[in-house]
């Protein structure tokens, strides 16, 4: 993962097109703000906003594409969102159809895509500030779990708040929560710390999305909102079609981590 650390957005993208990189994208191009994906068609895209806008610690929108166009004009207008991500998922009618690794012929002229922020982001910082990265470091995907935190109700949107969890040393939470804190648009600060069965998680060996990773004697599980929300929310909605990342396979923006900081 190191080698590919400091490398540039379009050589990230260049290396999934070309399916030279099909696993998840924690580590990737450090610095450079990192995207998760929805897609929609337009006739949904109005609700799904609003969820957005009233769930923003979930659900912070970077960016979103004219209907029918699969280029984010402001994250980064050479990419092309049918092809950039390493793994991609399809729902219908709420259910997990397929795993695919492009979207092209998924693709139709009324879908709207939406760019979400991700917590691999806010990453880097930590790293920095020698807090320890847990599925960095096991060269894994980070665990996520769904929770009994239910998401402000929009249109027909409505469903449980995702997580993803990091292991963190008891002397480091204060600090861990100062960094990510700021920054809010990749869903800053933590929703939760210690306790999961609080909040409805009732094994940590157990993601319901990513891997298992090892909690050492003396960390504390911390949770971050988690943009994998919407995944769980389709599968509550059943809308006809909803095509999203793979959880931890992301877009990779243009945008550096400091656009997204002190607001």
């Amino acid at each position: 993962m190191l080698a590919h650390s400091h490398i540039k957005p379009e050589e990230a993208r260049e290396m999934i097109r070309s399916n030279r990189w099909n696993k998840p994208t924690s580590g990737v191009a450090n610095g450079y703000t990192q995207a998760n994906l929805v897609i929609l068609p337009k006739e949904l895209a109005f609700e799904f906003l609003l969820f957005c806008q009233r769930n923003p610690k979930p659900c912070p929108v970077l960016d979103v594409t004219e209907p029918g166009s699969p280029i984010p004009e402001l994250a980064a207008p050479s990419a092309d969102l049918r092809t950039d991500l390493p793994g991609y998922r399809i729902y219908r009618e709420g259910k997990l159809a397929e795993e695919v690794r492009e979207i092209t012929s998924y693709w139709k002229n009324d879908m709207v895509a939406f760019l979400l922020g991700c917590s691999f982001s806010f990453e880097k910082a930590l790293l920095q500030n020698n807090i320890t990265v847990r599925h960095i470091e096991e060269k894994c995907n980070v665990p996520m779990y769904k929770t009994n935190i239910d998401c402000v109700k929009a249109g027909r949107f409505e469903g449980p708040m995702v997580v993803s969890m990091r292991p963190i040393p008891e002397k480091d939470v204060v600090r861990a929560v100062q960094v990510t804190s700021r920054f809010p648009s990749v869903h800053g600060a933590p929703v939760h710390i210690g306790h999961p069965e609080a909040i409805g998680i009732g094994n940590l060996d157990s993601p319901d999305f990513g891997d298992r990773v090892t909690i050492k004697e003396g960390e504390v599980p911390v949770f971050w909102a988690c943009g994998v929300t919407p995944q769980a929310v389709a599968m509550n909605v059943k809308p006809e079609l909803v095509i999203t990342h793979s959880p931890g396979h992301m877009f990779i923006t243009d945008w550096t981590d400091e656009k997204f900081g002190i607001l």
